[in-house]
């Protein structure tokens, strides 16, 4: 079968190698559709993820379709459709390291077990839309760490996929006035139509100002005013201006939730800030949240749909890989297959 790999630093290719099989207790699934991530770009550009340096396989946000099921396996059938932990395969993390990638024509589940490695979806819901549910469970844990509660207004920096996943989840949650920013007036279109109640265009605007006039002014805790009334902030852009206007903005007790990954150190004056006695969380993955955003996605299938910006044929994978990478070009690239 087909099989898509980093074969060296800064270059991916095609590969043939054997199709799987599925023993007593495993299940072998075809993929139906996988998203294109940032840490594929990543993966590619440093040339690989040992053990596997120059042969990683790639692609972790699949949603595929069960094609064998061994005579052990419960609760699952051929032809149901499903969505996957990437990181709960017994043979290492698909796409990210591991020996299996969900660019593939099949992959194979050992020892599955329904609801630790994969869940059933309706067979309704778009491969493309499935295919979010990796990523989306991302924006949730991201929620999830920031404490956000009904009523509470919140700023999200950056409106890619995680952005915008976390957009959709504040909403579902109740919280009352989300604004989105972005450099790229594309995604802040897409952060309007999943939700958001306003949006700023952070290459374009007066940032602080704009914030303090959508969500109201706040005060630090010796209460001194010129910060924004608002509860809870998301960087899901990793760019270190993002973390100093939130900062500067910060109300008293506030949350600052960390999606993003920084590619370099941000230097942050703690004196300047102690008076907002702001609350700092890093956030990554999905330790429970992976089958949880499900249910979400179910029942909001259009607005997640919005996210989905490019649909490209498993045989145009390269290019895809290529396109996912530049966020001027795409929200959100979705390899499929037929």
């Amino acid at each position: 079968m087909k099989s898509v790999i980093v074969s060296g630093p800064g270059t991916n290719s095609w590969v043939d190698i054997e199709c799987p099989e599925a023993g007593p207790k495993d299940v072998l699934l075809r993929m139906r559709a996988c998203g294109v991530c940032g840490s594929d770009s990543l993966y590619t550009r440093v040339g690989g993820i040992p053990p596997r340096q120059g042969h990683t396989p790639l692609g972790h946000e699949p949603a595929a379709e069960v094609v064998e099921v061994g005579s052990q396996v419960a609760g699952v059938a051929v032809g149901d459709h499903v969505v996957v932990d990437s990181s709960a395969l017994v043979d290492g993390l698909l796409g990210g390291g591991g020996a299996q990638g969900g660019l593939s024509e099949y992959i194979v589940i050992k020892d599955a077990q329904l609801g630790r490695q994969f869940r059933i979806v309706p067979p309704d819901l778009p491969w493309e839309v499935a295919a979010l549910n990796e990523p989306m469970a991302v924006a949730l844990h991201g929620i999830n760490r920031s404490g956000a509660k009904a009523g509470d207004k919140a700023v999200v920096f950056g409106a890619g996929p995680i952005g915008l996943g976390v957009t959709i989840g504040l909403k579902e949650r109740g919280v009352s006035h989300v604004t989105v920013l972005d450099l790229i007036p594309r995604r802040l279109e897409v952060a309007l139509r999943v939700g958001a109640d306003s949006v700023i265009d952070f290459g374009k605007e007066d940032v602080e100002a704009r914030i303090i006039e959508l969500q109201g002014e706040g005060k630090n805790a010796l209460g001194g005013g010129g910060r924004a009334a608002t509860d809870v902030w998301f960087d899901a852009a990793g760019a270190p201006e993002v973390i100093l206007t939130a900062l500067n903005l910060a109300k008293a007790r506030t949350v600052l939730t960390v999606l993003g990954v920084h590619k370099k150190p941000v230097e942050i004056n703690f004196q300047k800030i102690l008076n907002s006695e702001i609350d700092i969380r890093m956030s990554m993955a999905y330790p429970t949240e992976i089958f949880e955003v499900t249910d979400s996605i179910i029942a909001n299938v259009a607005k997640y749909g919005e996210i989905v910006s490019d649909l490209i044929p498993f045989e145009r994978a390269l290019h895809a890989l290529e396109l996912g990478g530049d966020p001027q070009a795409t929200v959100k690239t979705v390899v499929v297959m037929d």
